[in-house]
């Protein structure tokens, strides 16, 4: 894989989500990284913390038998190498073109002691990714192919930025999703198909699906749904179309 390159300006950087850490990066260079490329590797000193700007971010680690397990996936706004070792334990490579900004380990927790919301900010992400690591953990342990398909879903409407609230992104691809649920790229791609075919999906664009019914797809996932909404007719029309 090929290291980062590319260092150039953006005129208006982009963020999203709840917590916001764009204002500590604002004075940093934005650099881009075309798909496949490596941001940083396993194993690395880690000197630095990345914001996402623009793009998608697999985190993955490599086992010494080669095979490749990915840790999660973070998009614009999220922070990635946070490390309280001295090196990486992951790697985080770009899953589309990605633009980020850098920081030196060192000045940043320089400026989150000048600002207090910032590290309290930060102390949140944390803990929401060790419960994601623990909730993942229980997916791969505890559900059958379907439920941790569907599982997975959720997580990701729930990370969409469509105002429709139905619209799921996926632009990884579908072996990323089978490494990340422990699951081969065809049992993947049956149970998406399965999923359209019972109304539970609809056909979208080709990086994104739609949920005709939240609550059969936090059932199928053996998840108690926080809200609901229903298109039984909707569902119905699209029951037993294939994916491709």
């Amino acid at each position: 894989m090929q290291a980062v390159s590319n260092i150039h300006s953006l005129e208006r950087p982009l963020s999203h989500g709840m917590i916001d850490f764009a204002p500590l990066f604002m004075h940093q260079t934005v650099e881009t990284a075309q798909s496949g490329t490596t941001i940083f590797f396993e194993g690395d000193a880690a000197r630095h913390v990345f914001r996402i700007v623009r793009g998608n971010v697999r985190i993955c680690r490599f086992l010494p038998d080669g095979r490749r397990l990915i840790i999660g996936f973070l998009g614009a706004g999220d922070l990635v190498g946070l490390s309280f070792r001295n090196r990486y334990m992951f790697a985080g490579e770009a899953i589309d073109e990605v633009a980020f900004t850098r920081m030196n380990k060192r000045t940043l927790e320089e400026e989150l002691q000048l600002v207090p919301d910032f590290r309290l900010q930060l102390l949140s992400q944390l803990r929401d990714e060790i419960s994601a690591a623990q909730d993942h953990m229980l997916l791969l342990s505890h559900k059958n192919a379907e439920q941790r398909v569907c599982t997975f879903l959720l997580h990701r409407l729930e990370r969409s930025e469509g105002r429709d609230g139905r619209t799921i992104s996926l632009p990884m691809v579908r072996a990323d999703i089978a490494d990340h649920l422990g699951m081969t790229i065809e049992t993947v791609s049956r149970t998406l198909t399965k999923l359209v075919a019972k109304g539970i999906l609809l056909p979208a664009d080709k990086h994104q699906f739609k949920v005709a019914s939240r609550l059969a797809l936090a059932r199928t996932a053996d998840e108690d749904p926080d809200d609901v909404f229903e298109d039984v007719d909707a569902g119905a029309r699209y029951a037993g179309t294939r994916y491709q």
